[in-house]
């Protein structure tokens, strides 16, 4: 059960593509996700789709169009070490239920077997207990874009996913008391006692995909240049939920089409940047502007609702030929399913650009709702001739978080 509770919330992430990797909104861009999941006023023309649909408007003269292809990443947080575990727990809620089979009358007249099973029985209570209410999260995302600059009317064309997985354990109080007394001898185990076991697995996924059309303008006001950008898209929703017996918990049952259910709608995304002088640009953005409830499916009598909500997030950029300097904060809060709580982050970040082809980041992420862990957060990125961008990240926090990332994009 512990094997299967680690490794589907790893699957989830990979398999589904499945919030997004290291940042606090919708997206996934290896460069900012390594400044602390920054980007509101700094990120890129050619990423600018992503996160911030305004800065569409800073391309550079000779710039023709961009592509990123792809940009993709993830993030584990495992704060209980399931993994040391997972080999003795699986092995002896193995052991134990080979045990349901064998007739009472066998048990009693077999002393070494009955020892055998007491034993058996105290092994999975103990390693029970210690798992306890553990949970492991994962999270995954990528993104593919094409932007085409211009000076009237900058557009792009995007097509993102993002995700999150999370499994949890409810081991009862009824199990824990029932296998206790196996062990002391004070309860004889019956074959149809495993029916009456009555510890939980739950899982829970959401994975949502925008495919989208980015437009941008720049206008003067009172000499000052600000540019509105906006991403109407097709949003498509599946939910994963699962809930069975922690003895017959099964990871590949997790994506099983009794636990899903998909949703499709609209939605939009919406910006603003404005540069003050040379150096300074602030930026704010709005995603998922359109509210929506989407209800997973009822599975083991638990049923759950995945909340798409407006995220607005605020965010300030000192940028030079050689150092970027960038802070983000949310001001509102990101929500999944109802029944998680929500989260608020702010990130900082930095990039010292020493080659015009090198370029070293390092940043910090925090959530504000201390729900999820805060990560210091650093990449590399590569740019020969300015033609090939590669960019990498990776990101080390709280709770046995880690995660990384890593994008391809071309300019012309």
């Amino acid at each position: 059960m512990i094997k299967n509770k680690s490794l589907v919330a790893i699957n989830a992430a990979f398999l589904f593509i499945a919030n997004n990797a290291n940042a606090a909104g919708t997206w996934t861009e290896a460069r900012n996700d390594a400044m602390g999941g920054t980007g509101v006023a700094s990120s890129r023309w050619s990423s600018a789709v992503l996160i911030n649909p305004a800065l569409l408007t800073r391309s550079q003269e000779g710039d023709n169009a961009a592509l990123l292809i792809p940009s993709v990443g993830m993030q584990i947080t495992d704060p209980d070490n399931l993994q040391d575990n997972i080999d003795d727990i699986s092995n002896s809620a193995e052991d134990y239920l080979n045990y349901a089979n064998i007739p009472l009358q066998q048990i009693i007249r077999d002393p070494r077997l009955y020892r055998q099973i007491r034993h058996d029985a105290a092994a999975l209570s103990a390693q029970l207990k210690n798992v306890r209410g553990d949970e492991a999260r994962a999270k995954a995302g990528g993104a593919i874009a094409v932007s085409i600059p211009n000076e009237t009317l900058p557009f792009a064309f995007v097509a993102k996913v993002y995700g999150t997985a999370k499994v949890t354990s409810d081991i009862t109080r009824h199990d824990l008391d029932y296998l206790d007394g196996i062990a002391n001898g004070t309860v004889i185990p019956k074959p149809s006692d495993v029916q009456q076991l009555t510890s939980k697995g739950f899982g829970r996924a959401a994975i949502v995909s925008d495919y989208g059309v980015a437009i941008a303008h720049k206008f003067d006001v009172g000499g000052v240049p600000v540019s509105v950008g906006v991403t109407p898209k097709l949003q498509q929703t599946w939910l994963y939920n699962y809930s069975t017996s922690v003895y017959q918990y099964k990871k590949d049952d997790f994506r099983d089409s009794r636990n899903r259910n998909s949703n499709t709608g609209f939605n939009i995304d919406a910006g603003l940047a404005a540069d003050f002088g040379d150096s300074w640009t602030v930026g704010l953005t709005g995603q998922n502007l359109v509210s929506r409830d989407i209800d997973t499916k009822e599975v083991g009598g638990f049923k759950d609702t995945y909340q798409i909500r407006p995220l607005v997030t605020t965010g300030v950029a000192w940028h030079s030929d050689l150092l970027v300097l960038t802070t983000d904060v949310d001001l509102t809060e990101t929500k999944n399913f109802k029944s998680e709580d929500n989260s608020q982050f702010a990130g900082i970040g930095a990039e010292i650009t020493p080659l015009p082809w090198l370029a070293v980041r390092a940043g910090y992420r925090a959530d504000m709702r201390s729900r999820e862990s805060n990560v210091f957060t650093g990449g590399v990125g590569f740019a020969p001739l300015d033609l090939v961008h590669v960019d990498l990240m990776g990101l080390y926090g709280e709770d046995e978080t880690w995660g990384a990332g890593v994008q391809v994009g071309m300019t012309f």
